[in-house]
């Protein structure tokens, strides 16, 4: 085989680099388009995990209210209920969803209404009990607010939208987690920071089809006068506490959403 020049062979091997990094910065370009065409779904799904879960904190605020055995007609009604939820999804996301001018992905603005109105739907129900007087426990707490407004949600949107709870503090079946969601738990409790910061997990499943969300839930000092100390004294729903700590990781709220 005669000897090839040295300039062509020098041409040859800048050549073949250029190749390799060309297809490097495609690829890396491709995986970065590929992100963005999820981009809207990301959010969406962040968005309707914070405002189920600015639902329960609400309840959770209310729940000295709630449970006053002192008192008839306590006031908190689905609409009172309704304005403390959107001022408490507007400190954490910044977005008033009272003005409909303000910016939201085109799929999130109905998905977000009717997981509010399936909210208040669920405090409606709770009218009767709660306005009782001489009962300190009326049923609703943050965990049953959640079952029970999830649950209309994903009869109406088909989104699988739950509140799961790792072994240690499962109370209800229904919020025990699917095997993905239990290996996601695992992994946030080993890696939680102790500041009880929510940040969420993403992952695309199902070779593509599905977006997955865990938004981590973690223990703050109101939710330990049920779940806190003494373990194993009844709490006020009749469960023992587990003897939870503040900044704990309680739990997550699990979104899936299908993928175009």
């Amino acid at each position: 085989m005669p000897d090839v020049p040295l300039s062509l062979r020098s041409l040859s091997l800048r050549l073949t680099l250029m190749v390799i990094l060309s297809a490097s910065i495609f690829a890396s370009f491709s995986t970065w388009g590929r992100a963005q065409d999820h981009e809207q779904e990301r959010e969406t799904s962040h968005l309707l995990a914070i405002l189920f879960d600015s639902g329960r904190l609400v309840v959770g605020m209310n729940q000295d209210l709630i449970n006053d055995a002192s008192k008839g007609d306590k006031g908190f009604t689905p609409a009172v209920f309704e304005n403390q939820v959107l001022k408490v999804f507007e400190q954490r996301t910044g977005i008033n969803l009272s003005n409909s001018s303000d910016k939201l992905p085109a799929m999130a603005r109905p998905l977000l209404d009717r997981l509010l109105e399936e909210s208040k739907r669920t405090i409606e129900s709770y009218q009767a009990p709660i306005n009782i007087a001489g009962i300190s426990y009326k049923g609703l707490i943050p965990a049953t607010f959640g079952t029970e407004t999830a649950k209309r949600f994903q009869k109406w949107s088909g989104i699988y939208l739950r509140q799961i709870a790792p072994e240690r503090f499962l109370r209800n079946a229904k919020n025990k987690p699917d095997p993905y969601e239990t290996d996601v738990l695992k992994a946030l409790a080993e890696n939680a920071s102790g500041s009880g910061e929510s940040q969420p997990k993403w992952e695309i499943t199902d070779g593509g089809h599905t977006l997955r969300l865990m938004l981590p839930l973690y223990y703050s000092k109101a939710c330990l006068d049920c779940h806190g100390e003494p373990k194993g004294q009844r709490d006020i729903s009749g469960y023992p506490r587990e003897g939870a700590k503040e900044g704990e990781l309680g739990g997550a709220i699990s979104v899936k959403l299908p993928l175009k």
